[in-house]
């Protein structure tokens, strides 16, 4: 694993991990951080309908490269694997194809009928899936403007993970999609959410054998797909602070030892090593809900991002939240809190949402390697 060593950052309340912090950072709320697979360019798609990507150097400077808009928020975003193409889909129902490294325009894959949620480029295909609120996936040819293939969900996507040939897709109302890209216009398997409330995000094993599942009720599920090894699945609790119990943002797995990474609206984020049952590396809590992170290429740098913003939601007893994602009914916990898009959840209106006012930050985690490297449980051999 690279050494990425940022120039001393001074903790403070809004940055209590001395994290080095991105700049200049976006004007809202970020939707989506993703790495080059071939260096470190750091792409951020937010609420201002902007995508912008910055250079990140050895030593934690950063260098804005470029950007571009769309039309209206943007929601997500994925690299070609060859490190030369960004991809991003958002609230316009459109996917713009940005030819980042040769400076060109962006085209527009046109054809969803409702927001484009989630993105992921598959190279043993050549192909781009593109995840939508109108409860289909699309897979692309980017050298066509139609789809190659249509696929039909149960409901409105809402998060997607890939681990070529295994690629996940969550629902609305818990359904979890699971398809063999060998096969793609087929589904392989659909489950119900082990988890009992509505599903925020996904991570695809590395090793294709299941996939991680976060929820708004801070629990993470850890599910196989095999029926032979349902044994091996469990849940645990996580981004709760006594009776507070925070959703679960983001989930990445290290592209090196395979732990993960959990985010949450509690402003923390935790390492995990799924194989030993344990959290390896636990981490301040910002003073505002982490809305996304991810891992760069060799592990060596954890990006995420935060917003403070005054409209924090907290609700007790039994609630409907609508959400632009749609409604998930809560009606077990003594307090809840959950923001759709994490740092306002628009619950009480936009006439409560103020970018003005709002702080965005993008913050860089030098990994170190005892932070993330696999360990047995204590007291076990």
């Amino acid at each position: 694993m690279a050494t990425f060593n940022p120039a001393g950052a001074a903790a403070s309340t809004q940055n209590p991990n001395k994290s080095f912090e991105v700049s200049p950072a976006p004007a809202d709320s970020v939707s989506s951080l993703s790495f080059s697979p071939k260096a470190n360019h750091l792409v951020a798609t937010s609420w201002d309908n902007q995508v912008r990507c910055w250079e990140v150097q050895p030593g934690g400077g950063c260098q804005a490269k470029a950007s571009i808009s769309h039309d209206q928020p943007v929601l997500c975003s994925a690299w070609k694997d060859d490190g030369t193409t960004v991809f991003s889909g958002g609230c316009d129902k459109q996917i713009k194809m940005w030819p980042l490294l040769s400076g060109g325009q962006p085209t527009v894959l046109s054809g969803h009928e409702a927001p484009v949620k989630e993105l992921a480029w598959v190279p043993q295909m050549n192909l781009l899936v593109s995840g939508s609120w109108d409860k289909t996936l699309r897979y692309w040819d980017i050298r066509q403007p139609q789809p190659v293939h249509v696929q039909q969900l149960p409901e409105r996507c809402y998060a997607m993970s890939l681990s070529f040939p295994l690629m996940v897709v969550g629902t609305a109302d818990r359904n979890v999609v699971v398809f063999n890209l060998h096969n793609p216009q087929t589904e392989f398997k659909r489950i119900l959410s082990p988890l009992k409330h509505q599903t925020r995000c996904l991570a695809a094993f590395p090793d294709q054998q299941g996939f991680l599942v976060g929820s708004i009720e801070g629990r993470v599920g850890v599910h196989h797909v095999d029926d032979s090894q349902q044994s091996k699945n469990f849940t645990f609790k996580c981004h709760r602070d006594g009776n507070d119990i925070y959703s679960v943002n983001s989930l990445n797995f290290h592209p090196v030892h395979h732990t993960f990474a959990t985010a949450g609206s509690d402003g923390s984020f935790n390492f995990w090593d799924k194989d030993s049952k344990q959290r390896l590396k636990a981490f301040s809590k910002c003073p505002a809900p982490i809305t996304c992170s991810t891992f760069n290429q060799d592990g060596s740098i954890y990006a995420y991002a935060i917003t403070i913003q005054s409209a924090l939601a907290k609700m007790t007893g039994p609630i409907i939240l609508e959400v632009p994602h749609g409604p998930a009914r809560i009606e077990q916990f003594s307090a809840i809190h959950t923001e759709a898009w994490v740092c306002y959840d628009w619950s009480k209106g936009a006439e409560k949402h103020n970018p003005s006012t709002a702080k965005t930050n993008i913050f860089l985690h030098g990994v170190q390697e005892s932070e993330v490297k696999g360990k047995p449980r204590a007291g076990k051999k």
